[in-house]
């Protein structure tokens, strides 16, 4: 069995220097032209039911300021819209991201209800207690410290404030286990790295997904950060997971 690689060293670019932060940016960057086709096609359109899954849990709370973090290009912030908040702020570390994400919201007529700012997720630009509920998806994982990004996400909820997360997890029941890790390893990064022109990308995305501490393991840092009543929900046979906890 292949050892797990430390989930504080996978990074897109392994002939590179730089920092797993500066990776993860340039690397959204380089795919972001093509980013929202590839993300709903290599996911056969289920990240839009996860991501609606994800918002009518925050529905009962009925959240007036919400913060995605790691927004990309907005499309979780959009769908969060439905709970008609006051506002809603994606940060993000990829300009290359919410430069398409700003076109999308402008075009949509969306700009004023949503803003897309810089933000790292480690150093938010906000105050603390500022926002009813945080939303990520699929951008834990991409944190260079995650137990830092997590206190810092934390410090700007409001108390008893919502996280909702959404990331991929590792399906464990036999035969959707081997498939998924057959289609992870070899079909995606290939299609990925034909559209996208970038070679690591999509090998980044299997090799991030694996080294992951995701079900139990996540459920434990967001305790040892101070989140309480933190829940995990598996998704569509365990390639995702809804975790939800509470400041």
């Amino acid at each position: 069995m292949a050892a797990i690689i430390p989930f504080t060293l996978v990074v897109p670019y392994k002939d590179e220097q730089a920092g797993k932060k500066v990776q993860v940016a340039k690397m959204f960057d380089n795919i972001s032209h093509r980013y929202d086709f590839l993300n709903h096609f290599l996911s056969l359109g289920i990240d839009i039911h996860w991501r609606r899954k994800a918002i009518r849990f925050l529905k009962p709370f009925a959240p007036r300021e919400i913060l995605d973090v790691a927004t990309g290009t907005g499309d979780f912030a959009i769908e969060a819209l439905a709970l008609k908040p006051e506002h809603i702020t994606g940060v993000d570390i990829s300009e290359g991201m919410m430069e398409h994400g700003r076109q999308k919201l402008s075009a949509r007529g969306l700009d004023k209800a949503i803003s897309l700012l810089y933000g790292d997720s480690e150093n938010l630009p906000f105050d603390q207690n500022k926002f009813d509920a945080v939303i990520v998806a699929f951008g834990v994982r991409n944190f260079e410290n995650l137990e830092k990004g997590l206190s810092e996400i934390r410090r700007v909820l409001k108390p008893e404030g919502h996280l909702v997360v959404l990331e991929f997890s590792k399906p464990t029941a036999f035969p959707f286990k081997q498939l998924y890790q057959f289609y992870f390893r070899f079909i995606l990064p290939l299609i990925g790295k034909v559209i996208s022109k970038d070679n690591s990308a999509y090998t980044y995305l299997p090799e991030s997904v694996q080294a992951f501490p995701d079900g139990q393991r996540f459920l434990e840092i967001l305790g040892k950060t101070g989140y309480q009543n933190n829940q995990c929900k598996p998704l569509t046979f365990g390639i995702c997971s809804m975790y939800t906890a509470q400041k």
